[in-house]
Parts: C-alpha cells; sequence; structure tokens
C-alpha cells in the first residue's frame, strides 16, 4: 500500500486533470493508424505469468468502437493515468487512482483512492475506496464506493452490487438504479436533458473533437449533419433576400484583403477588452446583450460572405463574376466547406479561419461604410445657410418625370448612420429603464415586455411631438418624413411598432441602416421616415 497520505494522491491526481483544461491535452492526442490499446497495470516481479483474462462482462475498447488516438500511459508510484486511450485494471490488481483522459477508465481491481474519466465513461466493478468522477463521459458502478458518485454531462448506471457511500451527484444526465443497489447518500440531479442520454455529445466527442474537426460520418451524429444543412440552408436564403449586402461585402474582400485580415485581427483581440471594460461600468452593462447580438449578427453575414467568395472562385470557370447568382456561389461554397469539415485537424483550422476572416471582412466594410463622407450636393446660398427639411414636390421630382413621387427631405441634411442611432438608443433605454424600474417597484414584473412596450409608448410620444428623442437631442439627430409633411401619430405609432419588427428578428432591421443608401432601417422604411443630423447650433427643445 502506498505511503503517500491521502492529500498528496489527490494532488498527484488533479495535476493532469488541470494540465488537460488549461489545454494540454490538445497536445496529447494525435491522429494514429493503429487503434491504441489499453492500459493495464502489470503485476511486479512476474515476468512469465500470462496475462490475466477479464471477466466476460468486462467492458474492453473493442466493445466501445475502435481508438484512432496515440495512448500514452503514465504510472506514478502505484497511479494509473491514461491519455488518449483506456485506462483498465484488471482483477487482482491495486492502484491508488484510476485516471482517463479522452477515454474510459475500467475497474476490475480496486481503486484505494479516485477514479476519474474526461471525454469518457468510468465502468468499475471493484471496490472504490474514495469518488468516482466522469466529465463527458456516464458512469457504472457494481460495487462498494467509499464516496459519492459524480457524473458531468452523463449518465450514472447503479448496478445490483453498488453500494455508494455518499451521494450520487449527475449534471446534464440522468440515474438509472437497480433496486437492489444501495445508496447511502442522496441523488442530486441538475439540468437533466430532456431526452436522458447524452450519447450524442459522446459521439462527437469521440468522432469529431478528438480528431479536431466539426463534422464526420458516424453513428450518432446525424444530429450535427441536420445542424450544419440547416444553417446552410438559411445561409442561402438570406443570399436570396440580401444579395447586394453579401455581394458588397465579397468585393470588400477581393479588392482590400490585407486590410480585411488586419481588421479581424484586432477585432479578435479588442472585442474581449470591450467586453470587459463595458461589464465594469453601470451604462456599458445595459450595452453588453446588444453589442453580443450585434457580433452574432457580423458573424453569420461573414460566414456567407466567405463561403459565397469561395464559390465564385470555384464557378468562374463556368461563369463570370458579374453573371454568377449570389445563392449559388455561396451553395457551392458552402458544399466545399462542409467537405473540408470531414478532413482531421483540417477540419476545426477551416472552421475558425472562415469565422475570423469572415469577422473582419464585415467589420472592415462597416468600418468603411461609417468614414465614408457622401459629397454634398450642389445648393443655392440660401439652402446651404438654412436648410430646410421640407421641400416642394417640383423641386425633388426628376426632370420630365413630374408625376413620380420622390423623397422630398433636404439633401443637405446628411442622413444619421448606425452608430451614431444606437448610441442616441442606447440613451433613451436607459431612460425608460429607470422608468420601468421605478415602476416595478410598485408592480412585480418578471417579464420584460413591459420594457419594450414602455420603450415602443416612449419613441411614439417623443417623435409625434418633438420629431426626436432625449438621446437624438443630444446626438442632434431629427425624425423627418420622406414626403416632408410634419409627422402624425399615425407615422410614429407605426414606426414604434415596426421598431419591435426590426428587433425581434434579430436585429437585421437596425444592421440594414448600415448598407441602406438613405441609411433606412425596416422600421424607416414601413413608416416612410428618415433620420437626418441637423446642425449643432438649430435648437431641437
Amino acid at each position: 500500500m502506498n505511503s503517500l497520505s491521502t492529500s498528496q494522491r489527490r494532488w498527484r491526481l488533479a495535476l493532469p486533470l488541470a494540465v488537460l483544461l488549461l489545454g494540454g491535452a490538445a497536445n496529447a492526442v494525435v491522429p494514429a493508424a493503429s487503434s491504441a490499446q489499453p492500459s493495464v497495470v502489470p503485476e511486479p516481479n512476474i515476468a512469465a505469468e500470462a496475462p490475466p483474462t477479464l471477466p466476460a462482462d468486462a467492458t474492453t475498447p473493442s466493445s466501445q468502437g475502435t481508438r484512432h488516438h496515440h495512448h500514452h500511459h503514465t504510472e506514478d508510484s502505484n497511479d494509473t493515468v491514461s491519455v488518449g486511450g483506456d485506462a483498465i485494471l484488471p482483477e487482482g490488481r491495486s492502484s491508488d487512482t484510476l485516471v482517463s483522459i479522452f477515454g474510459s477508465a475500467i475497474n476490475h481491481g480496486e481503486v484505494t483512492d479516485t477514479i476519474a474519466a474526461v471525454f469518457g465513461n468510468a465502468t468499475t466493478t471493484g471496490p472504490v475506496g474514495d469518488t468516482l468522477v466522469t466529465v463527458i463521459g456516464s458512469a457504472r458502478v457494481d460495487n462498494h464506493v467509499g464516496g459519492d458518485v459524480v457524473a458531468v454531462l452523463g449518465d450514472v448506471d447503479l448496478g445490483a452490487a453498488a453500494d455508494v457511500a455518499g451521494d450520487v451527484i449527475v449534471v446534464g444526465g440522468t440515474v438509472t438504479q437497480d433496486p437492489a443497489a444501495n445508496i447511502h447518500g442522496t441523488i442530486k440531479q441538475f439540468f437533466t436533458h430532456p431526452s436522458g442520454s447524452l450519447g450524442w455529445l459522446h459521439a462527437w466527442v469521440e468522432h469529431c473533437l478528438l480528431l479536431g474537426r466539426p463534422l464526420a460520418i458516424a453513428p450518432g451524429l446525424g444530429w450535427a449533419w441536420i445542424v450544419a444543412l440547416t444553417m446552410l440552408a438559411l445561409y442561402v436564403l438570406a443570399a436570396v433576400a440580401i444579395p447586394k449586402t453579401i455581394d458588397r461585402c465579397t468585393d470588400t474582400l477581393r479588392a482590400s484583403p490585407g486590410p480585411c485580415v488586419l481588421t479581424a485581427l484586432i477585432g479578435m483581440i479588442l472585442t474581449p477588452i470591450t467586453f470587459i471594460l463595458l461589464c465594469v461600468t453601470v451604462i456599458g452593462v445595459l450595452v453588453v446583450p446588444f453589442l453580443a447580438i450585434a457580433l452574432v449578427l457580423l458573424g453569420l453575414l461573414g460566414n456567407m460572405v466567405i463561403l459565397t467568395a469561395i464559390g465564385r472562385l470555384l464557378l468562374r470557370r463556368f461563369a463570370p463574376v458579374s453573371a454568377q447568382a449570389t445563392w449559388l456561389a455561396l451553395l457551392t461554397g458552402g458544399l466545399v466547406v462542409l467537405g473540408l469539415y470531414l478532413v482531421p485537424v483540417v477540419g476545426f483550422i477551416v472552421y475558425k479561419l472562415t469565422g475570423l476572416l469572415g469577422f473582419g471582412v464585415v467589420l472592415y466594410a462597416l468600418l468603411r461604410e461609417f468614414y465614408r463622407r457622401p459629397a454634398a450636393p450642389q445648393t443655392n446660398a440660401t439652402s446651404a445657410t438654412t436648410p430646410s427639411i421640407e421641400a416642394t414636390p417640383e423641386a425633388t421630382a426628376p426632370a420630365g418625370r413630374p408625376d413620380v413621387a420622390t423623397p422630398s427631405v433636404d439633401e443637405s441634411l446628411p442622413r444619421a448612420g448606425f452608430w451614431i442611432r444606437m448610441g442616441a438608443l442606447c440613451i433613451d433605454m436607459i431612460i425608460v429603464g429607470i422608468i420601468i424600474g421605478a415602476l416595478r417597484s410598485v408592480h412585480s414584473w418578471e417579464s420584460d415586455k413591459p420594457f419594450l412596450i414602455g420603450l415602443a409608448i416612449y419613441g411614439a410620444i417623443m417623435w409625434k411631438l418633438k420629431s426626436t428623442t432625449v438621446g437624438g437631442i443630444v446626438f442632434h439627430l431629427r425624425v423627418v418624413r420622406v414626403d416632408g409633411h410634419p409627422i402624425e401619430w399615425s407615422t410614429a405609432i407605426v414606426r414604434a411598432l415596426s421598431c419591435l419588427l426590426s428587433l425581434v428578428v434579430l436585429g437585421l432591421g437596425f444592421i440594414w441602416i448600415v448598407f441602406d443608401r438613405n441609411r433606412q432601417g425596416w422600421h424607416d422604411k414601413i413608416a416612410g421616415t428618415v433620420v437626418v443630423k441637423t446642425p449643432e447650433g438649430s435648437s431641437l427643445v
């Protein structure tokens, strides 16, 4: 028996697990051409003894599928640690600890301390002196366990001979107990998965994660293909709906690949810093959810742009770029990338590079649109010094087509861009949030609906009475109708309700402001309004 104390043995057990969680296990997993053989603790000083025969019900690597991982086995004193394969303690053998990383821990002998399996299952038909733990794996117990049985993202199966001195703790899994099993503590379940078994996750870890690829052709991965093909179908539908937006970003990548890559790297560095700075301020915390949604939208749009760019490169042999349909180019690029996802190691590299480069392309396109200043139209001295919001139909109708209704807003007033409008919206949200918070102290509201309703009511009233909001006053913004008429109650209410529509579709109605020529969101187009910037010397109150 080992003379080390229990605390020392636990420290030696915790070290390899800490290395894994910090990323060291990624270097230990190397694809191999042959199956890894299980690690068996040899009996010392017996050279000629035949290998022990495992019981008929023993779980072997062949019963769990062939593993194609480099197997690394480490023994320190009487501890057994296996990385990249199964660790098996045969009947009649003893070990202080039994640990398997990216494999299963199988005990048919006696473990005096702890059994741990990370990204693998744990099975024990022999006694365990302390705790049995699995992380992303299931536990099968059919003997005495002196401590707790813990399964994180896995199930626990207690056989007839199971005798657990502590508690059975399951996070994201289920517990199956034989009537003869004995539990001295209690069963504690957290975040139980509705479908019970998490075999779908285990299959993805074994066939995809361990080989460095997002997809694989293997049993239990049908859900992954459904998710991938569904996303590709949504991308194609988006390409049909907003082809000009995708084409504009694709042209940006083709014209300025260097700045796009640089923007991607800078954005990757500044994004976590920005979130940290926002979280330490009171006002910034309110912006974090919207910034997170914006980043998700940028990522999705970036994926569509990269897939379209790949498809255009492949289709240019058959048709010029100008003659290629955006949705067809995206579909072609998407199918090629799905094929690359199947290649070990290359799959994850392609996945990360497409996401990072796509984010940089869209972010760079947004920055170009933000800093691009449209040329000021030629106006006479009177209109240049005294901007007028209203204009006559005769002055704005195209020559030779007086019957065509066109916007009559004075073109000398610049349109408000996306970021300045989002800044004004944040101020308005803070004001409405304070009001709703005061009302919550009187009325117990549990949902966020009162906030959205209050924001819509606030906007409609302010647009009707002042043609702006408090945030608009701070940034010198004004909401005007494209026909030059004053905003009526019907226009204000329609615009307020349309803002909710622009928000519920993942904020696409607001993102539309970036790419629209007149800087109109979906709610502006529905209500027939536009947001303009007024001179700083003019009064909006």
